[in-house]
């Protein structure tokens, strides 16, 4: 095992720490003709650059690798000690997570042993908050792919998030390295370490549970993904996606961090990963489109694609005439201008983009009696006209269509489409062997050419936006990734794609209108621009001796904007298979893509024997929440619990992920777990449990299939803080833990701190509750709001939230009696209030709250009015009417 810099981060460290880099042997200009000493510089393009700069690589490579390990150790030592004198004299720091005796420990567990001599690991305490590390390997030889072991993993816990077929990841539980999937791209451990919290004081007080996220990561023109083998040992795969492109030295393919709180622990990792990238960000930095807060409909399980414009109408008329008014709609797959090659049969047909303009179902004449035609923007008119969208959308392969633009079609001949047939990682292939026969891979697609892209998406994305159209859904991303040879490789031209569409998005719809589909790749996720300073010291070393004049601005990292990313496979209403599955999948994986994107959990049917079970996922999932019901065909009475008279919905703050102690569990295959989701509204959390067991992805048939379930019901528990953030919902400073349970079936239970609450399912049920922090109101009383209690996510009603304390001074020995009192429940004799509770809701319908005491009055726009209360639980109810000067309206309860 070597501990230290590859030789590449060596050189750079090297030339900052020293007035005199190590002794290089450049190449000469006779051995390379094509470079000039002359005083006139030449300005280059960067795919130039690299052309000139791949050949000669190697041999600089080669020079460095020459240098003894002793020796690079000697000289980074060296820079660092200077640089860190008198900071650190006399102390001595161990690392929590860092490589000795051929083991990755965190704390002192070792997470992994046997580590192999090849594999190199650097400090990433520049990157981030976190204590972390790189991983790298030295290989022999040069290669496009490698597949190296780290070490060996047993004795854990883990959840990976792995892709289960080329466009989209799933969730697999383990405990030894042989249970993880090829083609992970997230993988979260746990462990308990045995450590004082003396020897790391920042975790002093905290549970000595851990939790360690390996990241792999990309890496120049290579990305990286993990997998075990059947000696338990956890490897890298590390590819190019282009046989041309090779390379045997890597410093920075795998980032390793560790902390006591898995959900920071994750979010700082990705934080950290980012710094060091500079190529994307965060969920929490971008702009979230307009779209989440509205009710939507989507036109693919209605008509799939034989959709129409008069099918869009019947859609939109059909929903706001039950009072669910869909405010904004997605024109799926069927509107495009496509054909197919000539000679194809109806069985082997696969369609190509003709046209940037609609197809003859979405033209009409136009009404001014000249013969002219009307396109895509009379459908888009009468939505918003008539039917009141705020939002249209429209979909499009990321590629133009599922066989991408047809070459040399008239018209589109400025785009340079050109057939390219996938090339798939053995990888997805290993879990997903359906690709090699796939029809894209049998007929190829005609892939515009990068430096043509930009003008593809600007011409398409213009001309939607003329038609009032404000975003549009980006399907088939992950096809890039198989078609890199001869174009850069799988990073690059993800990387100039997705550059091309960021930019296109942004100057043709402001509100950051697109939805990511199909890309559940890190290609897409972390995609940068190949940069000099971020990529390559070894490049910046050959620049002065190349004499080039390059224009930086165009190498320097770009950020990913897209906000919203569909979290997994698609819902399919004909198989029933499918339903457990989806509900598991979107909530493991929105623990990874949810610190990207937010996670969109898919449409929906409203009229489905699964429908409860997938709108109650919808409500707590913190995106955007729209049905794919055939016109005609929907439950008013399940959407009512879904959407406001206005549109709009109630929704969570953050992406919905699995409950700690659903993290490690399976709740598909176990046959005993129950699925928690968590998250966050302002003033309440919302947790929803769901029976998910019965069916799972095989991975010996490679497909979805039922299992054996040893039970039809499994009982479990909850608890207040299963709401990983419900402090923050607390408006005590010094919140005692004790909450309120409401279940959305109607039943209310006050729980003290850390006590659970049982709860039986059966396959395909589920119950939604709204957790709140009650409030101390003082000695014997307390309030929790809920919001609007016949609403599915009933505390995304409340906006604000404020208590005014009436107590006049209680003398100290009352006052030490409050802990005693806080649970217990008294009635206020007096005449006067004790507290005013303040709240403004969003919405109208039933209101609850609890309180301990039967409130003295209750006010809506200060007016007061009737309301029940029910003195067993504490359930305290009111009628908000229609408000029509507000969405907002003022409550008051005084207790």
């Amino acid at each position: 095992m070597r501990t230290g810099m590859g030789c590449r981060q060596y050189w750079l460290s090297s030339s900052l720490n020293s007035s005199s880099p190590p002794s290089l042997l450049l190449p000469s200009s006779s051995a390379f003709p094509f470079f000039t000493r002359s005083s006139v510089h030449t300005t280059v393009s960067p795919s130039e650059v690299l052309s000139l700069y791949r050949p000669m690589r190697q041999r600089v490579l080669l020079r460095l690798r020459a240098l003894s390990t002793r020796q690079a150790s000697a000289f980074v030592g060296k820079g660092k000690k200077e640089s860190k004198e008198g900071d650190r004299k006399g102390m001595t720091i161990t690392p929590m997570v860092r490589v000795s005796e051929r083991k990755l420990f965190v704390g002192d567990r070792a997470i992994l042993s046997d580590v192999q001599e090849n594999v190199i690991s650097s400090s990433a305490s520049d990157s981030g908050p976190i204590d972390g590390i790189f991983v790298g390997a030295n290989l022999k030889e040069s290669n496009s792919r490698h597949v190296v072991p780290l070490g060996t993993l047993r004795n854990v816990r883990f959840v990976a998030s792995f892709r289960f077929k080329l466009w989209w990841m799933a969730q697999k539980m383990g405990d030894r390295g042989q249970d993880v999937p090829t083609e992970t791209q997230f993988l979260l451990v746990e462990s308990r370490d045995d450590s004082s919290a003396d020897e790391f004081p920042g975790l002093a007080g905290h549970s000595q549970t851990f939790y360690t996220v390996f990241l792999p990561l990309l890496e120049g023109p290579f990305r990286a993904s993990l997998q075990g083998n059947s000696l338990d040992q956890l490897e890298i795969c590390i590819e190019s996606g282009d046989p041309a492109i090779r390379e045997s030295a890597f410093s920075h393919s795998l980032y390793v961090a560790a902390g006591s709180d898995p959900f920071s622990t994750i979010s700082d990792a990705i934080r950290a990963v980012k710094n060091h990238l500079k190529s994307f960000r965060q969920r929490s930095e971008k702009r979230l489109p307009g779209i989440v807060d509205w009710f939507g409909w989507c036109t693919w399980d209605a008509f799939y694609q034989e959709v129409t414009a008069e099918g869009v109408e019947a859609g939109l008329a059909s929903l706001a005439a039950g009072g669910a008014p869909a405010k904004f709609v997605i024109i799926d797959d069927g509107w495009q201008s496509v054909g197919s090659d000539p000679g194809a049969t109806k069985e082997s047909e696969l369609f190509r983009l003709t046209g940037i303009k609609e197809n003859h179902k979405f033209q009409r004449k136009s009404g001014a009696g000249d013969g002219s035609i009307e396109g895509i923007n009379h459908i888009v008119d009468i939505a918003k006209a008539k039917h009141g969208l705020k939002y249209v959308y429209v979909w499009h392969a990321i590629t133009g269509y599922w066989g991408g633009v047809q070459p040399g079609v008239a018209g589109m001949e400025q785009y340079n489409s050109a057939m390219k047939y996938p090339s798939h990682s053995p990888g997805v292939v290993s879990n997903d062997p359906a690709m090699k026969t796939d029809i894209l891979t049998k007929q190829g697609l005609g892939v515009v050419h990068p430096q043509s892209v930009y003008r593809f998406y600007d011409e398409l994305h213009s001309y939607l936006a003329s038609a009032g159209v404000d975003g549009v859904k980006v399907d088939v991303q992950c096809i890039l990734e198989t078609l890199g040879a001869g174009l850069g490789g799988r990073v690059e031209l993800t990387s100039k794609y997705h550059r091309a569409l960021d930019a296109s998005i942004a100057r043709n719809f402001p509100d950051n209108g697109c939805i990511a589909c199909m890309s559940h790749n890190t290609d897409a996720l972390y995609w940068y621009v190949l940069s000099l300073s971020v990529i390559d010291p070894v490049f910046v070393l050959l620049c002065p001796f190349m004499r080039m004049n390059l224009n930086w601005s165009r190498w320097r990292c770009s950020s990913k904007q897209t906000a919203v990313v569909r979290a997994s496979d698609d819902f399919y209403p004909r198989d029933p298979v499918s339903h457990t599955i989806h509900i598991a999948s979107v909530a493991y994986n929105s623990i990874f893509l949810g610190e990207f994107m937010q996670p969109d959990w898919d449409m929906f049917h409203s009229l489905h024997p699964a429908a409860e079970y997938h709108a109650a996922a919808r409500a707590i999932s913190g995106g955007p929440i729209y049905v794919s019901d055939a016109p005609g065909k929907h439950n008013f009475e399940l959407l009512r619990k879904l959407v406001l008279r206005d549109g709009s919905i109630l929704r969570a703050r953050l992406p919905g992920r699995p409950t700690c102690d659903s993290l490690f569990a399976d709740p598909a295959r176990d046959g005993m777990s129950l699925l928690k989701i968590w998250n966050m509204n302002k003033f309440t959390g919302v947790l929803g449990v769901f029976n998910c067991q019965g069916a799972a992805w095989s991975s010996t048939e490679k497909k979805n299939v039922f299992h054996e379930n040893s039970t039809k019901t499994l009982t479990g528990s909850l608890r207040g803080r299963d709401v990983h953030l419900i402090s923050e919902a607390a408006i005590d400073a010094d919140w005692n833990g004790d909450c309120v349970v409401y279940s959305h079936k109607g039943e209310l239970v006050r729980l003290p701190n850390n006590a659970s609450l049982p709860l039986t399912l059966g396959v395909l049920e589920h119950e939604v509750f709204t957790i709140t922090p009650v409030k101390f109101l003082g000695p014997g009383f307390g309030f929790a709001p809920l919001g609007l209690i016949d609403m599915i996510n009933a505390g995304g009603a409340i906006e604000s939230y404020e208590v005014q304390s009436m107590r006049k001074e209680i003398p100290d020995a009352v006052d030490e009696m409050d802990s005693l009192l806080s649970r217990a429940t008294l009635e206020n004799c007096s005449r006067e209030a004790i507290a005013c509770v303040k709240m403004e809701v969003k919405g109208c319908g039933r209101f609850g709250a609890y309180s301990s005491s039967k409130p003295r009055r209750c006010l809506v726009n200060n007016t007061e009015v009737e309301f029940s209360y029910d003195s067993a639980t504490g359930l305290v109810t009111l009628q908000l009417l229609m408000a029509h000067s507000s969405p907002l309206q003022a409550v008051t309860v005084e207790v």
